[in-house]
Parts: C-alpha cells; sequence; structure tokens
C-alpha cells in the first residue's frame, strides 16, 4: 500500500469539509476572521452586511465542523479561527482564481 494515498475512509469527511466550504457567506466569514482576527457576531454582522440571524447560523455550522472557536465573554461570543489549514486552503485557491483571472 502507498503511504501517501489517501484511506478510503477519509474522503467522506474531505467531502464533508468542502461542502462547509462551499457556501459563499461562510467564506466571507473565515476572510473576516483571518483578515482581522477574532470579532465578535456584530462586528462580523458589520463586515459582511448579512442579517445576525443568518451569521449565527453559518456560524453555528463552521464551530460543529470545527473550523471556527467560540468563547463567550459577559454577552458577546467571540469567534476566531480554529483550523489554520482552513485559512492556506482558500489562499490557496484565491490565489489560482487570481492568477487565471490576470492571464
Amino acid at each position: 500500500m502507498n503511504p501517501d494515498l489517501v484511506p478510503d475512509d477519509f474522503f467522506e469527511q474531505v467531502a464533508r469539509r468542502f461542502r462547509t466550504l462551499g457556501e459563499p457567506v461562510r467564506l466571507s466569514l473565515l476572510n473576516v476572521l483571518q483578515t482581522h482576527g477574532e470579532r465578535t457576531v456584530q462586528e462580523l454582522v458589520a463586515a459582511t452586511e448579512q442579517s445576525q440571524a443568518n451569521v449565527s447560523k453559518h456560524l453555528s455550522i463552521l464551530l460543529r465542523e470545527g473550523m471556527v472557536e467560540r468563547r463567550q465573554e459577559g454577552l458577546y461570543a467571540y469567534y476566531r479561527i480554529a483550523d489554520p489549514t482552513i485559512a492556506s486552503l482558500c489562499l490557496l485557491v484565491c490565489s489560482r482564481l487570481q492568477a487565471e483571472a490576470s492571464s
């Protein structure tokens, strides 16, 4: 068996991760968190121009999938990126798209 080959039982997890990233609002939230660091829900609402309900829904999905972490401080919930590989993956794809657009 080739040690570099991804085991078949990982493909469902990989597909789930890509499905989670397949939503533009989630990518926008991750971009804000990557660029500006930890933010409150209200700050993410302002930065993405989405409704609070929509931001909360997508943050819940990102939290469940382990892509973001949340900490509570008084009345505020603060979110930050939990998995730095997510930012690397997004940057890789965005860089490729920018290169294609400029050629």
